[in-house]
């Protein structure tokens, strides 16, 4: 046989489509995360003003014309309700105005994010230098010591999505790509769903008690860590079941390829360009995020919308996984799809 033979034997179609398909998965990889982290600025920060009316006004179109466009100003009426929506998370940042002196007050909440945080306070101290004013920053949510530029949160979240996407390809890979029944399909879910709650008992318990990295409830970031593990894995266990092994792939583009670099983690989301600003809370691992650091040093608030969010990739896979399991297979589907036990195929060996 000549090589040429050989090599039409050992390479099929499929397998070059799926080396293909690798290909691009890392081409996009380099792509999304140089493209969302090479060079973080300040967009439209949502910031307050704390000013007397004679004043505030001016100061808010000062700010709003900064090169760059770095803040979004609006006026709030005093330094509690500023400080009460910064831990609300309605905005990031406040200045308060010293009618009767030259030194104001910069108030950020490194929980959030500690670039975000002191791109916030350069960007106030050159302002407030124009004016002769000096600025001093108070952190009314600031980041625990143990957590190294607020990274926890994010790198929590990435393992519980890791996880997530890990079990629902080693179901699929051990098992076949779309369960036989929806029987089977159940008995896949519950699997799952079982994985999930020790995953997040075992992140929250690690990033808690054991490395002191986060703050907060031990038992919220457990229920949102089994959310997240299930949100992702239902995800792909849908696509599997849709799309077969290739459905892996797509896991892998949407949960690592577009969702951590646009998830905030390094970079909070007003630092990242519009595109990846706009797709992280819709995906799994910038919801996740979000929450965890809500939970962590914002008092649980502002978290309807990530639960939302990961309930929604929850209910939404796991619907898909179900109705794919009870469609009948169409003769020359992948053979891995094959189960044990399965009526009128094979066992497997």
């Amino acid at each position: 046989m000549s090589l040429v033979d050989e090599l039409k034997s050992a390479v099929t179609p499929r397998a070059a489509l799926l080396v293909l398909g690798v290909l691009a998965l890392q081409l996009l990889f380099i792509t999304s995360y140089v493209g969302a982290l090479h060079h973080p600025e300040p967009r439209d920060v949502p910031f307050g003003v704390v000013a007397p009316p004679r004043v505030s006004a001016s100061l808010v179109e000062q700010l709003d014309r900064l090169p760059g466009a770095p803040l979004d100003p609006r006026t709030v009426p005093d330094e509690a309700t500023a400080r009460d929506q910064i831990l609300n998370r309605d905005i990031d940042g406040a200045l308060i105005v010293d009618p009767t002196g030259r030194t104001d007050t910069l108030l950020v909440a490194s929980g959030g994010g500690t670039v975000l945080s002191s791109a916030l306070e350069t960007i106030l101290t050159r302002v407030e230098a124009t004016q002769q004013r000096t600025v001093r920053t108070v952190d009314v949510a600031p980041a625990s010591p143990e957590d190294f530029d607020g990274l926890s949160a994010f790198y929590l979240v990435v393992g519980w999505c890791v996880g997530g996407y890990i079990c629902a390809a080693i179901l699929a890979i051990s098992a076949g790509s779309r369960p036989a029944n929806p029987q089977r399909a159940i008995i896949r879910l519950g699997v799952l769903a079982l994985y999930s709650v020790l995953g997040g008992l075992g992140g929250a318990v690690i990033v808690g008690p054991i490395l002191g990295a986060l703050p907060g409830s031990v038992a919220a970031l457990w229920g949102l860590g089994t959310l997240v593990v299930f949100a992702v894995g239902a995800a792909t266990l849908a696509l599997q079941a849709v799309f077969g092994i290739v459905g892996i792939g797509l896991a892998i583009l949407l949960i690592v390829i577009a969702g951590n670099p646009s998830a905030g983690g390094a970079f909070p989301l007003p630092m990242l360009p519009p595109f990846w600003n706009a797709i992280g809370p819709a995906l799994p691992p910038g919801a996740g995020t979000w929450a965890a650091r809500s939970i962590a040093y914002f008092k649980g608030n502002d978290m309807t919308g990530s639960m939302l969010v990961l309930s929604a990739w929850a209910v939404v896979g796991t619907v898909v996984t179900l109705v794919m399991s009870s469609l009948k297979r169409k003769p020359g589907t992948e053979p891995i799809a094959e189960e044990l036990g399965t009526p009128g195929g094979a066992p497997l060996r």
